[in-house]
This record gives structure tokens, sequence and C-alpha cells, in this order.
């Protein structure tokens, strides 16, 4: 018998491309899927054959939905990366695809270097550089990067700024079409000029390349090329795939959801909420904070803010813990509360109408603590425990029913100021990794700094860990053990 939640949401679904959500009955997310039409792709769990010839991974599937959610997308191919990237922040139980660190590829030009060069990539960095992408076809994004490299004329050597020098030992611009500014034969500015015009198409804005590209296939069929009229076939099939996938995807939970979802999670939930917790007003706007750390060690913070339920990341903040190095949540949830409050007292900005924090009572009396110490013990302040998910408030503890909007909104946010927590904690964990104090040591090469760092979680318990302890790692050993202990004890 299905909950009358699901029954009406599966009424509601809109006949549009997607990604759909399905939750356990604690509002924990099981299962995230894509569609080309929500609609029919979400109804088919629920159909009696389904339930009678589904694997068993199917059937416990959806008898553990307890509710739904669904985000409306452009295309199916939006849908594609939206669905990955979900997976990777949510880690759904009864997902098995897109849970490891791969990424879908982008293209990105090094716009700061003298003669930039286009390179494929699976990751997006903050460095200035014009990315494209992400593509969910491989082929296509290097289709794309073969074109925009011969069709613009732009170089493919590794030298940062390519000199004659260089040029003795390449031929690109005799079989690669390449400009070759190394030799002077295109000044800066036209080849630049070059990069931008392959910028363009790749944002899709010279539809009549493709054009031509077209003409130049019909043109070999008629005089019956058939190879290469084949191969410019595949290759326009595959520029076209990479130029319709050029949107980037963003934080896919700050989109504006479906009318049912919004009546669920957005006004009636913040009402109800309002109401459940004897406030004055409905709370519509609500900050939420999560702690995200390993034993104490690189600790962050999180702040996700939302309006009328609706997330909005533009007010999203993240932050360091200083100063703490143990494990102590209540404490880290302190320091945060008071860094984002004192910060807003100075700028004699607005305070939110709720704060919600990721715990229970421990983490709620802190947050309180702080609060009231900063003059601010007016701002309510409500703490959602995991593993219940009871919700404290004062002195008060409230189980609410599963479907009650007013718990919807209040899971949301826990888990998109989880997710934020998560996310960040993982980029300061691999910066970590990245730029340790191992690099200096001969023998220790990536691989084995990982293991390293993973088993210790810093360098600073490294320095104090014994010996024979590091010795007995895989790939350390009693030699290596004794050099890395000698070279952080700067000996």
């Amino acid at each position: 018998m299905l909950p009358d939640i699901i029954r009406r949401k599966l009424r509601e679904l809109p006949d549009k491309p997607g990604c759909y959500l399905m939750r356990d009955r604690h509002g924990r997310i099981i299962y995230v899927g894509k569609a080309a039409s929500l609609r029919h792709r979400v109804r088919s769990y629920f159909h009696r054959a389904t339930l009678n010839r589904a694997d068993p991974k199917i059937r416990g599937l959806v008898k553990s939905i307890a509710d739904l959610d669904v985000i409306v997308l452009r295309s199916e191919a939006d849908a594609i990366l939206t669905e990955g990237k979900l997976i990777k922040d949510y880690r759904p139980r009864y997902n098995t695809l897109f849970k490891d660190d791969k990424r879908f590829p982008l293209l990105r030009i090094e716009r700061s270097q003298p003669f930039p060069r286009i390179r494929l990539c699976r990751f997006q960095r903050n460095d200035g550089a014009a990315y494209f992408g992400p593509y969910t076809s491989s082929p296509a994004a290097r289709a794309a990067l073969e074109f925009v490299e011969k069709y613009y004329g732009l170089r493919k050597c590794a030298p940062l700024t390519p000199d004659p020098a260089d040029h003795k030992h390449c031929i690109n611009d005799i079989v690669r079409f390449c400009a070759a500014p190394c030799i002077g034969k295109t000044t800066p500015a036209e080849y630049r000029g070059r990069v931008q015009e392959a910028c363009a198409f790749l944002r899709g804005e010279r539809p009549a390349v493709l054009k031509e590209m077209q003409a130049a296939m019909e043109g070999a069929s008629q005089a019956l090329n058939f190879e290469k009229a084949a191969a410019l076939r595949d290759t326009l099939r595959l520029l076209y795939l990479a130029v319709k996938q050029r949107a980037h995807i963003g934080r896919t939970l700050g989109r504006k959801r479906s009318t049912g979802q919004q009546s669920d999670t957005g006004q009636t939930g913040i009402r109800t909420l309002g109401k459940i917790l004897g406030l004055k007003r409905p709370p519509r706007v609500i900050e939420a904070y999560d702690i995200s750390n390993i034993s104490g060690t690189l600790a962050v913070g999180s702040l996700v803010a939302a309006v009328d339920g609706i997330p909005k990341p533009a007010r999203y903040r993240r932050f360091r813990i200083k100063t703490l190095q143990t494990a102590d949540d209540a404490r880290m949830m302190a320091e945060v509360i008071r860094r984002r409050f004192a910060r807003l007292l100075h700028e004699g900005a607005r305070a939110p109408d709720l704060v919600l924090v990721d715990g229970g009572l421990i983490q709620l009396r802190a947050a309180e603590a702080e609060l009231a110490a900063l003059g601010l013990a007016d701002i309510p302040v409500a703490g959602l425990a995991k593993r219940f998910e009871k919700i404290f408030f004062g002195r008060r503890i409230l189980a609410l029913t599963a479907d009650s909007p007013a718990l919807k909104v209040l899971q949301h946010l826990r888990d998109e100021a989880h997710r934020f927590a998560l996310a960040y904690h993982r980029s300061v964990r691999a910066r970590r990794i990245r730029e340790s104090r191992l690099d200096d040591i001969p023998g220790i090469g990536e691989t084995r700094k990982q293991a390293i760092l993973r088993h210790f979680g810093s360098v600073e318990r490294l320095a104090r860990a014994p010996e024979r302890t590091l010795a007995t790692i895989p790939g350390v050993g009693p030699v290596l053990a004794r050099l890395i202990k000698q070279t952080l004890a700067g000996r």
C-alpha cells in the first residue's frame, strides 16, 4: 500500500527530463536516478509487475521508499550530469555507479598563457582558465578537442612559451595545421583571436562551422568519396553532441523545483514549522550549520541558507576550524556560530529567522550559549539529530511524522549543509595531500603518500607516531620509516 504522499506526487510528475531522489522513512536519500521522462520512469517503479518480477535489490528499494523528490532539467544530458553529481554528494545506499572519484571530462583553455592551449581535464578549479562542459560522452569531448585544435590552428605542444628551438623537433604546423606562433607565423594578437573563436564555437555561438562541415560531408558523398564522407559524418555527430552538452551544471539543490515539491518544502513547510516551534512568525530565512572532520583533523564547518525553504547558494559560507585539533563537534560548532554572528553584528546584517544545527542537545546548547554571549539569545535555534530525525528545540524534543512538510524543510537543509561541509573537507584533505612535507622525501610517491596520510590523518600526527607503527604500513618498511622520521624531525 503506497503512502498518500507518494500517490499524490506520482500523479503530479511532469513528462520532462530530470532527476529523481528516493528517500526512506528517516528522510535519507537512498537512490538517485535520471530519466528522459520523469513521469514514465518514476511511475514504473511502483507497477505491480516491478514488485513481482524485479530483482531483490529493486524490490528492496521500492519497499524502502517513503518519499520522493524530482528535479526538472532542460535535457537528458543535463540529467546525466546532475545524477552523477548528486550520487557523489550523497552516496545513496542503492546506487552503485558514480560513487568513485571519476568525473565527466571538461575542456580547459589556459587563458593566462602567452599562447593558450586547450586540454582535456576532469576537475574544474578556480584558476582563471576557461572551462567547457562537462561532457557525458568522452568521445564527444575528445572530438571537440581535436576539431578546435585543427580548425582554429591552436598549438598542441607542451612548452608554456614555445620558441624556435622547440619548433626544430615539431611538425604540427605541417600535419596538424598549427598556427606556429613559436616561429612568428602568427602574431600573439592573431593567435588570441583564434583562441576566442574556438571558445565561441565551444559555447555554441558558431553554428556556421557545423553547417560548413555538413556541406563538406555532402560534397564528399556526391563525389563518391564515401570514406571521407563517413569520417566527416562521425565527427559531425560527436561535435553536435559536444556543443549540445556545453551547459554548465550548477548547484542542483539551488534550482527551482516543481510546483508539487515547493508546496511541501517551501511555503507550506515554513508555515507549519513556525507553528510547531511556536515562533512569532514563519522562519522564512533559515541558516543550517554542520561540521566535518576526521578525528579532529582538518576540521571544517559549513553554513547553508534557505529562503522559503529553497536553498540559496549565494549565501553559503565555509569555515576552517582554528581553535581545536581534537574531535569535539560541539566546541567546533560553537566556534563557527561565534565567528559567523560576530561578523554579522559587525556588518549590521539581518539575522536569520531560525538557526539549525546538525546534531542533538549538546550541539544545540553550544550554539545557544554562543548566541547568548553575543547578545543574540532571541534568535531561535533548533537541532536535528541524524539517527532518529528528532528535533531539539528549547527544552522540547519533537518527533514529527516522516511526511511532515516541516520536517522535510529541516531535512533538506541539514542534508545540504552536510553535503557542503563534506565537499569542503574533501577539498582541504586533497590539498593537504598534494602539498605535504612528504613530497621532499625520496621514495615517497603520490600513492604511498596518500596511504600514509590516510592512515594518520595529518603530517603532525605522523610526526608524533612511533617509527615501528609507521613501518607497518604497506609499502613503507623499517628503512623508509626511519628516513621519514628523520626528515620530519629536521635531522
